[in-house]
């Protein structure tokens, strides 16, 4: 019985742990997003999330600590959905199509993540100096894999280099979506910016 007891207790605060941990990541993406990464303050986040400011070094070591674990969450949890979804498909074209409207759609489900992802994520020097990006390089790996997939089946030019070829992918879903964050009034809709980006990136990728 007793030990029925220590065996709830402890999933009790784990449970726990992992709540307040995900309240202050939320609470971050919205402060990040409202006030920009260098004028957002731990004291800040502290009141969105409902917690004493001291709770959060409990769970980061700083701002920027913050920032990181935000990237790396996010990006994992999208990781296991995107390779769910794409073992479905079997069209590398379809692959490449599905992982583009993917990529892009995270803009109209959650707005304010993907302006600290894209813009204030920038602004961190610890980001952009010491982060090893174990879980971006799996992420551009999937558009590699689509890739090879896609020269294997003789779909693809055989010319093509899957490393160069996802960068470039990736950097114009980036580009794009920096646009329609800072963009007052974007020109373009999602759908269109999807299927111009897939018609450009294949054409370019396409075995004649």
């Amino acid at each position: 019985m007793e030990k029925k007891r220590r065996k709830g207790r402890t999933k009790a605060v784990t449970e726990d742990v992992h709540s307040k941990y995900e309240k202050i990541l939320r609470a971050s993406i919205k402060v990040f997003a409202q006030n920009g990464f260098h004028r957002s303050k731990i004291s800040q986040i502290a009141k969105e999330a409902g917690i004493a400011d001291g709770t959060i070094y409990l769970y980061f070591k700083n701002k920027d600590d913050i920032l990181i674990k935000i990237f790396e969450d996010r990006l994992e949890k999208n990781l296991a959905e995107l390779k769910s979804k794409l073992e479905k498909i079997e069209d590398p074209y379809e692959q490449l199509k599905f992982f583009i409207s993917h990529h892009l759609a995270l803009f109209d489900t959650n707005r304010g993540l993907i302006e600290v992802l894209t813009v204030e994520l920038r602004m961190s020097n610890k980001f952009m100096k010491e982060y090893v990006p174990q879980r971006f390089g799996e992420y551009l790996n999937l558009l590699s894999g689509i890739i090879r997939r896609g020269k294997d089946k003789g779909i693809f030019r055989p010319d093509v280099m899957p490393g160069v070829a996802k960068r470039v992918i990736y950097g114009a879903l980036d580009g794009i979506l920096v646009y329609l964050i800072l963009a007052p009034k974007p020109k373009y809709d999602l759908n269109t910016c999807v299927d111009q980006i897939t018609s450009i990136m294949v054409s370019g990728l396409l075995k004649k």
